[in-house]
């Protein structure tokens, strides 16, 4: 053994290889190296730096970074806003000049940060309504309960923006579960229809029917606040755009209605949809503002009479009921205080007679107005020489538009007397600007346009659709104040739902006032007969499938006007009550093909939506008497009665019988069978007269029942199904084949277990020997015949074969049981006993031949059986 001298030489040899001998060796410990180490790096003035290496790059770009730093370093910011140059004590125009820089300057880094904070706020304002629109469809189609098994759905209704912790898609629009309605929401959807009911029964019969009238009465009938009163202005505003009347002439005189009736329907279509350049779409716009114009001036005409009648002492009518006098009466409500007019207010002949023209024009009495100026022309002629002449053309014309030469003159007595005058009467001003339609940049005039309805009016009475973009300016206007600047914030209680609706309609954009509508749970329901009334009359448009969006109705693009889904908004509405009231659902879904015309096939797209619509109500309807009443059915003797879906095909654009059972009963079967739904899908396929299919349905749902071990109201309703349609079958020789033989023998097969468990075994052997599924005669080559024509077998039969092999034997087990306990001759006993062993042995080699078909418990239970009969 070595000693440690030996391993000390051994271990130095080992980096023996290792040594040069040009290197001085290192006889210091690993603490010693480290600190010799540490004092070499500090005595060192420095090393590269990536700042070196950076400026050494900026370098061959021509940069001087060292001075640059050098510059910044030393850099004075107290002297940013000085000028340039020193100024002068003395220099004024050069102090005007820098003052006035430095406050193009701020202006510009003010209005800067205020479209920036504009734009957040905006940005934040629509995120959270899109996201409470998102939240409110899904928690809808959720189902809107809150309970022991909805509290994940309670959650989310609770949630913010940002903080939900549920993430969920949307699921199918199958579902047809919708929030829990208050019985005011009931009430006024049943009051809502009614009115399309009727309005369904009018297209039906080919006459006009005055839709947004019905729905004004609607309205007014089910109105609970002064809120409601705000939709139902906007109903009238949409009768004035459309020109619908009140009511059609009476239905006494046929003929002459049918010739003279007006027609609403898809009146104005062809223009709305179609060029908007087009000299019909631009009287289309001037329509719109017109009938916009004069519903706000009966609305204030309604609001002069009520506060005449409300303060009658301070208005002093009188007896004459004529319009001038109670537009004199309510001026004096209005501004008449202590024995003065106030400020302002030019009197005329002893009264403020600007003030009176302007509110008669306001109130849509232009020809009143004109009668009145007529009354005092000399004393206005005495102040305002040409106004008569301005004013009585202005009236007389049909577009409230003068020629040029008189707008030019108007502009200039403007000018010169008015237009920076502190003391001129406003409303002889805002006659003079509306007559020559000046500055109409400039939207309000102080003291005239103090509400909403009143700059609205004044909007639309300024509009020219040859100057400055017309109507559709406007609009564009409007939008940009948005639906804040009408209505408030969106999460605001109490606030004014339907204005900004209005004002949309106002402008033409009726597309986007019932999304308006719809985005609040308050107004969904009007903003369904909104869409409804727009599309009668022509003036909605609808997008494509590829452009409809499965979370907004309403379709927004850059290159193309808005669009609003009518079937995604119908379904939406009618899913809340499908189940429980399908007809009135069914009325809803016949006015998504209004837009059938709609070119570019759009319209083709929205009459399949509709029948897809209808498929959906019938699988998802409730099933019984109702159910039938919708689809059709049979009468006991086999007659066919149709239903309410079978009365409105010309509203489906189902051009006759064979589409109609394409398209909607065969379809709508083949989608009741995928949910479940067998029963309703034979008796679909057997209206549709697809009777093959029918008998086929009805073997492949036998063959479900007969194998469950009880039968539920479903599978007895199957059975009771399969027994009334294969009776009428059989008499009318319908079906023969395959599939009804197989109805035939599983409906025998139901008879013998019904009966069987009656405790009637011998009628059990009975029908199953009726049937002739089993040979049971002992001829043993038949019986291996049989059980080889097994394989070709209806699919149901064979399917069942574990349920009659049993309930045969067990039928023969009880006959045995009972002819042993019996009181008969012993010679009639020991036959027929062998008779019954002879079946329970034909019975036993037939299935061991079909073995392997069959579980292996079943099988035993069929020996343990044949033993017993056997002994």
């Amino acid at each position: 053994m070595a000693d440690l001298s030996a391993l000390l030489t051994a271990s130095k040899g080992l980096t023996s290889h290792l040594s040069r001998p040009d290197l001085p060796t290192v006889n210091l410990s690993l603490d010693q190296i480290e600190a010799q180490s540490r004092r070499l790096v500090s005595r060192q003035p420095g090393t590269s730096t990536d700042i070196d290496r950076a400026n050494y790059l900026l370098a061959q770009a021509r940069v001087d970074a060292p001075a640059l730093s050098n510059t910044i370093a030393h850099l004075n910011t107290s002297t940013t806003f000085s000028p340039l140059q020193p100024l002068q004590d003395t220099d004024v125009a050069g102090y005007l000049r820098h003052a006035h820089e430095q406050n193009l300057i701020s202006t510009i880094e003010e209005g800067r940060k205020n479209t920036q904070d504009d734009f957040y706020r905006v940005l934040e304002d629509r995120m959270q309504r899109d996201w409470e629109a998102k939240k409110s469809r899904v928690f809808e189609q959720l189902g809107g309960r809150v309970g022991a098994d909805y509290k994940v759905v309670a959650e989310l209704k609770k949630s913010t923006l940002g903080k939900s912790t549920l993430s969920v898609g949307i699921p199918p629009c199958f579902s047809s579960i919708g929030p829990s309605l208050s019985l005011q929401m009931q009430n006024k959807m049943m009051a809502y229809d009614r009115v399309v009911t009727d309005f369904n029964a009018a297209r039906i019969r080919g006459t006009s029917y005055p839709i947004i009238h019905a729905l004004i009465d609607a309205s007014l009938a089910t109105a609970q606040d002064s809120r409601s009163y705000q939709i139902t202005q906007n109903f009238r505003i949409l009768s004035k755009i459309t020109g619908e009347p009140p009511a059609l002439p009476p239905v006494e005189h046929a003929g002459a209605h049918i010739l003279n009736a007006p027609v609403f329907e898809r009146k104005y279509a062809r223009v709305y949809l179609g060029d908007p350049e087009s000299r019909e779409a631009i009287a289309l716009r001037r329509q719109i503002a017109k009938g916009s114009r004069e519903a706000l001036e009966e609305q204030y005409w309604d609001v002069l009479e009520r506060t005449v009648q409300a303060r009658p002492t301070e208005a002093r009518l009188g007896g004459d009921p004529g319009v001038a006098n109670k537009v004199r009466a309510f001026l004096l409500v209005r501004y008449y205080r202590n024995g003065e007019w106030e400020d302002r207010i030019e009197l005329v002949a002893g009264q403020p007679l600007w003030a009176k023209l302007f509110f008669l024009v306001r109130t849509g009495h232009s020809r009143e107005a004109l009668d009145e100026a007529l009354k005092f022309e000399q004393a206005i002629s005495h102040r305002e020489s040409a106004f008569i002449t301005h004013f009585r053309t202005w009236i007389d014309s049909p577009e409230r538009k003068l020629p040029k030469p008189q707008r030019d003159h108007l502009q200039t007595i403007y000018n010169a007397h008015m237009l920076h005058s502190s003391t001129a009467d406003p409303f002889k001003l805002a006659l003079y600007k509306l007559m020559g339609k000046l500055e109409p940049g400039r939207r309000s005039v102080p003291h005239v346009t103090t509400t909403t309805e009143d700059w609205l009016w004044y909007q639309l009475s300024m509009v020219d659709e040859e100057e400055d973009g017309g109507l559709r300016a406007l609009s564009e206007v409007l939008l940009g104040y948005g639906e804040r600047h009408f209505e408030g914030p969106s999460n605001q209680q109490g606030g004014r739902r339907g204005v900004w609706a209005g004002v949309l309609l106002m402008v033409g954009q009726f597309e986007r006032a019932v999304a308006a509508l719809w985005e609040h749970p308050e107004t969904e329901i009007e903003a369904v007969h909104f869409a409804i009334a727009l599309a009668y009359h022509g003036l909605l448009r609808v997008p494509s499938k590829a452009e409809t969006s499965e979370m907004a109705p309403l379709s927004l693009s850059p290159v193309s006007p808005p669009a609003f889904s009518l079937s995604t908004l119908i379904w939406r509405y009618v899913r809340q009550f499908v189940k429980m009231d399908a007809k009135e659902a069914l009325q809803y879904v016949y006015c998504v093909c209004l837009s059938a015309d709609q070119s570019s096939g759009v319209g083709r797209e929205q009459v399949e939506s509709a029948w897809e619509l209808v498929r959906r109500i019938i699988v998802l309807a409730n099933s019984g008497p109702a159910w039938e009443e919708l689809v059709g059915g049979f009468r006991p003797d086999g007659s066919r009665f149709g239903g309410v879906i079978e009365q409105g095909v010309s509203l489906l654009k189902l051009q006759d019988t064979r589409q109609f059972n394409e398209e909607i009963l065969i379809r709508a079967a083949r989608h009741s069978e995928e949910n479940d739904r067998i029963a309703e899908a034979i008796k679909l396929y057997n209206l549709a007269g697809d009777y093959n299919t029918v008998v086929a349905c009805l073997a492949q749902a036998l063959g479900n029942t007969i194998a469950q071990p009880s039968t539920d109201e479903k599978a007895r309703a199957v059975e009771k199904t399969a027994a009334d349609i294969l009776r009428h079958y059989e008499r009318t020789n319908r079906a023969v084949g395959k599939d009804r033989d197989a109805v035939i023998k599983l409906l025998r097969i139901r008879e013998a277990i019904n009966a069987k468990n009656a405790g009637k075994p011998e009628a059990a052997l009975e029908v199953m020997e009726s049937t002739d599924l089993i040979p049971l005669n002992g001829d043993v080559a038949k019986i291996t015949r049989r059980a080889e024509e097994f394989k070709d077998m209806h699919e149901a039969l064979q399917r069942n074969l574990q349920v009659y092999i049993p309930l045969t034997m067990d039928a023969l087990a009880g006959v045995h049981q009972k002819i042993k306990t019996s009181i008969v001759p012993d010679a009639t006993r020991q036959m027929t006993l062998a008779n019954i062993r002879k079946k329970s042995r034909s019975l036993m080699i037939f299935a061991g031949i079909l073995k392997y078909r069959m579980s292996p418990d079943v099988y035993s239970y069929l020996a343990r059986l044949d033993v017993e009969i056997a002994l």
